[in-house]
């Protein structure tokens, strides 16, 4: 079991490559393939398999992803919200224990390719696939028209193994990316730490605010995330930790509109407990351990003080 009070994602060095034709032709893989959008214990199952498959075979553990996600180029769902920013999904698959990790840019001409196209030239051709483990339900090709009975077929053409996990298997973890995305905007952060397997993280960069927490000496963190595809939970009040200049530290953090000050615009501001440092123009990572209560206005300034003390109160028993 990790030790939790170190971040999730500091560990395996994989090697990341942007393009599949920057990939390494030196090494022959076995491969799995997805957008694997939260990395959570459903993938784990499939990634657990490849890399224990990779150690026997002596081949390279690989996994080939797209971004941006298949959904925003073939539906135009600007809406779509992900659990991960690619950052985050490259600390994450890091610690599993990857040899490559593929991030290949989705485009509406990637996804005409024929079925033998995607196959021969891509996973045989650039990427030395002599392996393939895959979910018995996967479809690849033009129109997503092949399937796995598709892909043994090409297994056998092009000399490469496939391993099909199947629809039992899967279902042993009754988990999905869709599932962990309505309980994180539900509020409900420990079903969807729990389907993750870690933490829900937030990355950004600290800006400057308003200064009001500073007022209420609680002074905040003003968290801004580039990436508008990203996931934020439901507003409200919640327990955190991060790791700062090299140390663990925990706090409490708000997302929410501060409606007590007649704010209108969504923010996420972050009080770390025992930490004083300037962290402006800098990136942080945060992991979101609990939630403590929903956004309130408050009658007065002086109140939403009291209930921040009592925030950190239950914060800091939670912690401990």
């Amino acid at each position: 079991m990790r030790d939790k009070s170190k971040p999730f994602y500091y560990f395996h060095s994989v090697i990341t490559v942007q393009s599949i034709s920057n990939y390494d032709k030196r090494y022959n893989t076995v491969i799995t393939i997805g957008t694997f959008d939260g990395v959570h214990i459903g993938h784990r199952k499939i990634l657990e398999r490849l890399i224990n498959s990779a150690k026997t075979s002596g081949l390279k553990a690989t996994v080939l992803t797209f971004f941006p996600h298949p959904r925003m180029v073939l539906q135009n769902d600007a809406e779509i919200k992900l659990l991960n920013t690619v950052e985050e999904k490259k600390a994450i698959m890091e610690q599993i224990g990857l040899d490559y990790l593929i991030i290949h840019p989705f485009t509406k001409d990637f996804s005409r390719l024929t079925a033998t196209d995607f196959v021969r030239d891509i996973l045989v051709n650039e990427l030395k696939a002599k392996k393939i483990i895959i979910g018995y339900d996967h479809r690849f090709g033009r129109n997503r028209n092949a399937n796995i009975q598709d892909l043994i077929t090409f297994g056998n053409t092009f000399d490469f193994e496939v391993e099909e996990i199947s629809a039992q298997e899967i279902d042993e973890v009754s988990v999905s990316s869709t599932k962990i995305r309505m309980a994180l905007e539900a509020g409900n952060i420990h079903t969807a730490n729990r389907y993750l397997g870690y933490p829900y993280m937030l990355s950004g960069t600290v800006k400057k605010g308003k200064g009001l927490g500073r007022t209420l000496s609680f002074p905040t963190a003003n968290l801004h995330i580039k990436e508008t595809y990203k996931l934020i939970p439901k507003n409200g009040v919640y327990v955190i930790q991060s790791t700062l200049n090299g140390q663990a530290v925990q706090g409490m953090m708000n997302i929410g509109v501060n409606p007590t000050v007649d704010g209108s615009k969504r923010s996420i501001e972050i009080h770390f407990f025992n930490f004083k440092a300037d962290l402006y123009g800098k990136e942080v990572r945060i992991e979101i351990l609990h939630r403590l209560r929903d956004e309130k206005r408050f009658d007065s300034v002086d109140a939403l003080r009291k209930q921040l003390e009592k925030d950190k109160v239950n914060a800091l028993a939670l912690i401990s």
